[in-house]
């Protein structure tokens, strides 16, 4: 599977739900509020998002009520971000990367 694209308020969304799912959308825009301040609308899009990108998946819960849970582990979503980083800043090469945090 490709591991999708994941914008910088989708990784938020991520990790909330890697911390603690299925959630609902509600849920996740309650745990987000204190950090994010985002409007719940602006939580479903991200969700929206997520889910066509395939990194969430969603089902219901015993009540009826949509729930989101990753689709992707977190571990996967990091090394494709840090292939991607020391590609397009290194050129994909590993020494100079660690170089540089060195």
């Amino acid at each position: 599977m490709k591991t999708p694209g994941i914008s910088q308020s989708e990784w938020f969304v991520m990790e909330c739900l890697w911390d603690s799912s299925p959630q609902t959308a509600s849920e996740v825009g309650e745990a987000l509020r204190p950090s994010q301040g985002w409007a719940q609308n602006a939580v479903r899009t991200l969700l929206t998002r997520l889910v066509n990108k395939g990194a969430l998946k969603v089902g219901t819960n015993e009540v009826g009520t949509r729930v989101f849970r990753p689709a992707v582990s977190r571990k996967v979503c990091v090394k494709a971000e840090s292939d991607l980083f020391a590609g397009r800043i290194f050129g994909g090469a590993t020494k100079p990367l660690l170089m540089h945090f060195a």
